[in-house]
């Protein structure tokens, strides 16, 4: 598996993926019609496009082979007040295809996404996460990471509870 930093000419394939994961891990517990709208505005080619602009986030693809199988996102954003060991970086998506859930594509995106963190110079790495994630959330639980906090997150007229979580790196 390699992890390569995604540039602007991908943004299209990063969209497709970015849909993809997010669908897969969410579609069944949200509304259908607030969900579709999300996804659509989340991940158009516009919205990606300008998050590749923004020089504070990057994305890594994971690939086996050169079949793109999962992504994440490092933002190196204003943390919550909840998160206390400074500095720190979000990890603001963190996602793999189903069909490579369990496979090692989790392992390999998270063990390079602390790496990249520490090399920058952050101490502590945070995201915020639906509380309804369970195999997400015990995934990050596995990783070291402790729940430090809440916020909302708004899917149309569904205003979700997530957990704010942080370790070091």
């Amino acid at each position: 598996m390699t992890l390569r930093i995604v540039a602007e000419k991908s943004a299209a394939r990063l969209c497709a993926l970015g849909y993809r994961t997010f669908d897969h891990a969410f579609r069944e517990l949200n509304n259908q019609k607030d969900f579709d709208a999300y996804l659509s505005r989340a991940f158009s080619l516009d919205t990606i496009s300008e998050e590749l602009k923004d020089n504070r986030g990057e994305f890594f693809v994971a690939f086996k082979g050169h079949e793109p199988v999962g992504y994440f996102k490092l933002y190196a954003g204003p943390a919550p007040e909840c998160v206390t060991c400074r500095p720190a970086i979000e990890l603001a998506r963190f996602y793999a295809l189903q069909s490579q859930w369990g496979k090692g594509v989790g392992k390999a995106m998270m063990e390079d996404a602390l790496d990249r963190a520490r090399e920058q110079g952050f101490l502590a790495v945070w995201l915020s996460s639906w509380k309804k994630n369970h195999r997400g959330n015990a995934f990050y639980e596995k990783w070291g990471f402790d729940v430090v906090g809440e916020k909302t997150f708004t899917i149309g007229k569904d205003v979700q509870q997530d957990v704010v979580l942080s370790r070091i790196v």
